[in-house]
C-alpha cells in the first residue's frame, strides 16, 4: 500500500488547539500570544514563573555525514519526543525554524516526515510567524544605514573595500552572490561591490538564537561590525544610531513558537540558523524554557556531529550552561554505503564514517545511542550488520521506524535512550579548546581531533584577520563557527567515508563581535544557495485552497 505524502498527513491530522498544547505544558493563557488558531508566541515573562524549576534531561539528535536528501534528523528527533510522550513521560520537543531555501530548493522542508512531524506543516515551512522575515528586515535596514552613511559624507571613514555587512534574502539565488550596487547617477548612492547572503546565515539570526533576553539581544547587535574604516579599526553597528530600530523589528520575533506534533506533542521551533555556514542550533530562549517545563527536551544539531553537534556543545551549551544528557547519533544504511571506498563491500566499507562520528561524541565523554532510521528498502542482515559492529564498539543501536508508524515504531529507540541516561549522570569532561586558546589553536584541535585533518592552511586574508583577532581582549576568548561542507569530514564534498591525510584549509574569516564567535571558511563554501535544474518550488501548487507539493 502506497503511503501518503508528508503534506497529506499532516492535513489531515487531528490537530489540537494551542491552548491546549499549552495547558500540557502549564503555560497559563497569560503566557502565550495566539497566531492563528494552531500556532502561539512564548511570553517573556513565563521565564520569572518557570526559572526556578528544576531542569529536564537533555537530548541532543545529531547524525553521520548525510546524502544529499538528509538522513531523516528531524524525524527522528520528533518521533523520539512523541514515544518519550506515549510512554508517560512529560516530553518537549525544541527545534530550528525552516529556511525557504531548502524548502524551494533540493532539500525540501524541516518538519520531519511520515507519522513524524511538527504541524501545522505548510505555516512552518513557510512564513510561520515571521520571525525570519523581522531577521531579514533589520539587517536590511542595517544594510541600507551604512550605505545612507557614506552616501550623506561618511563621517565614520569606512574603507569601501572592508565593508562586511551584506544584504540577506531567505531564499536561494547564486546570481546575487557577488553585485554592485549604488549604479546611476550621484543620487543614487556610493557605487561598490556587495553581496547577499541567505537570511538564516545573518548575524543577527545567530544574535537572535543565542540572546539570553531583549537587553542581551540589544547589547549584542551594538557589536555587530558591518565594516572597517581607513585605518583598519572596526565600525560597529552601534555607532550608526540604529540599534533601537533594529530591536523593535525583532522584539516578537525573540519569543519563541509553540506548536505541536502530529502526536500532540508539545514542540517549541524557533531560530533557524544552518549548521554548515552558521552554528546550527535553536535558540538558546526555546531551549531554556523547554529544559524548565518538561522531563525531557529533545533537540537537534543540524548535519553531523563535525558540524551542528559540535557547535552545539562549544558554542551553545556554555551558555545554555547544561550539556546533554545523551546524544543520538541518526544514520541510515543508505548514507552508510554512499562513504563506501569498496562499493563491493559498501556496508563494511561506509561503516567508518559513523565510526568517527561515534568517537567524536565519546571524546566529550557523553553518553550515547546509534538510531538507524529504516527504510523499507533495508534488509536484516544490513542491519545485523550494523547492530553487530555497534555492538563491537560498545554503543547501543535501536531501530527507528517513526517515519512509518509514529510513536509504535520508536519504542525500542525510547528505551535505548533511557537506559544510556540511567548509566549514570552526564559527566562531561573533556571541552574541545579553552577559551584563551589563540583562534589557530582552536581551528588545529576542531580540524585535527573533530575532523581527523593531519594540517590547516591559511589564506593570507584569513591569516590576517584571525591575527587581528588574537590582539583584541575581546574576540580573542571567541569560539570558532566553522563554515564547512556538510557531506565530508572534511573541506571537500567528494572527500567520503573517513579521509586519512588531508589538510583543511581556512579560505577566510569574519569576526561577529554580536554573536561572539569567529566564523571561518573552509574550502569551497558559500553562504547564498543556488537552485538545482529541478528546484522543489516546481512541486509546489494551492488546489482547492490547499497547498500541494511541500515536502
Amino acid at each position: 500500500m502506497e503511503m501518503e505524502t508528508d503534506i497529506s498527513i499532516s492535513q489531515h491530522a487531528n490537530i489540537k488547539l494551542i491552548k491546549y498544547v499549552a495547558e500540557e505544558l502549564g503555560i497559563t493563557d497569560d503566557y502565550w500570544e495566539p497566531y492563528g488558531h494552531y500556532k502561539a508566541k512564548i511570553c517573556p515573562s513565563l521565564w520569572s514563573q518557570i526559572k526556578n524549576n528544576l531542569d529536564g534531561r537533555l537530548i541532543l539528535v545529531t547524525a553521520i555525514n548525510p546524502t544529499a536528501a538528509g538522513e531523516g534528523k528531524t524525524t527522528i528527533t520528533v518521533g523520539l519526543a512523541d514515544t518519550l510522550r506515549s510512554l508517560g513521560h512529560k516530553s518537549c520537543l525544541t527545534l530550528r525554524e525552516p529556511s525557504l531555501g531548502p524548502c524551494f530548493g533540493l532539500k525540501g522542508g524541516a518538519t520531519g516526515g511520515g507519522y513524524a512531524q511538527v504541524i501545522p506543516m505548510e505555516d512552518i515551512n513557510l512564513h510561520f510567524t515571521g520571525d525570519i522575515h523581522a531577521i531579514t528586515s533589520a539587517h536590511n535596514l542595517l544594510a541600507a544605514v551604512v550605505d545612507n552613511h557614506l552616501h550623506h559624507g561618511n563621517e565614520l571613514n569606512f574603507d569601501l573595500k572592508r565593508i562586511v555587512w551584506k544584504r540577506v534574502l531567505d531564499l536561494n539565488d547564486r546570481a546575487l552572490r557577488n553585485i554592485v550596487i549604488g549604479l546611476g547617477n550621484k543620487s543614487n548612492g556610493v557605487v561598490r561591490e556587495s553581496g547577499f547572503d541567505i537570511a538564516v546565515a545573518s548575524e543577527i539570526m545567530a544574535i537572535l538564537c543565542l540572546s539570553q533576553d531583549l537587553a542581551d539581544l540589544k547589547s549584542r547587535i551594538d557589536k555587530i561590525i558591518v565594516g572597517y574604516d581607513i585605518h583598519g579599526a572596526a565600525i560597529n553597528c552601534g555607532k550608526l544610531n540604529v540599534t533601537g530600530a533594529l530591536v523593535a523589528l525583532l522584539k516578537d520575533a525573540l519569543k519563541p513558537n509553540l506548536v505541536q506534533t502530529l502526536e500532540g506533542t508539545p514542540a517549541l521551533i524557533h531560530g533557524g540558523p544552518f549548521a554548515n555556514i552558521a552554528h546550527g542550533c535553536n535558540s538558546l530562549i526555546a531551549t531554556k524554557y523547554a529544559l524548565k517545563l518538561s522531563d525531557y527536551v529533545v533537540t537537534e544539531a543540524g548535519f553531523g556531529a563535525d558540524l551542528g553537534a559540535e557547535k552545539f556543545l562549544d558554542i551553545k551549551c556554555p551558555l545554555l550552561k547544561k550539556y546533554p544528557d545523551v546524544v543520538v547519533i541518526v544514520a541510515t544504511i543508505r548514507a552508510i554505503k554512499l562513504h563506501a571506498t569498496d562499493k563491493n563491500d559498501a556496508l563494511s566499507s561506509g561503516f567508518v564514517n559513523l565510526q568517527k562520528h561515534i568517537e567524536n561524541i565519546r571524546y566529550y565523554n557523553l553518553p550515547l545511542v546509534v538510531v538507524l532510521n529504516k527504510f523499507s528498502s533495508d534488509t536484516p542482515q544490513e542491519i545485523n550488520y550494523v547492530r553487530h559492529q555497534c555492538n563491537a564498539l560498545e554503543v547501543r543501536l535501536a531501530v527507528s521506524e517513526v517515519w512509518q508508524h509514529g510513536s509504535e515504531g520508536g519504542i525500542e529507540m525510547a528505551q535505548a535512550v533511557l537506559d544510556a541516561m540511567a548509566d549514570g549522570p552526564c559527566n562531561f569532561n573533556n571541552q574541545l579548546y579553552s577559551a584563551g586558546d589563540s583562534a589557530f589553536q582552536k581551528i588545529h584541535k576542531l580540524a585535527t581531533v573533530i575532523y581527523g585533518a593531519e594540517t590547516v592552511s591559511y589564506s593570507p586574508q584569513a591569516r590576517a584577520i584571525l591575527e587581528a583577532a588574537a590582539k583584541d581582549d575581546e574576540t580573542r576568548f571567541y569560539p570558532i563557527c566553522m563554515a564547512k561542507t556538510q557531506y565530508s569530514l572534511s573541506d571537500d564534498k567528494n572527500m567520503l567515508g573517513r579521509p586519512h591525510r588531508f589538510g583543511i584549509t581556512i579560505q577566510d574569516a569574519k569576526i561577529m563581535a554580536g554573536a561572539g564567535f569567529i566564523v571561518t571558511y573552509a574550502g569551497n563554501i558559500v553562504t547564498m544557495p543556488g537552485l538545482p535544474k529541478h528546484p522543489a518550488a516546481e512541486l509546489v501548487d494551492v488546489q482547492n485552497e490547499k497547498i500541494t507539493g511541500l515536502a
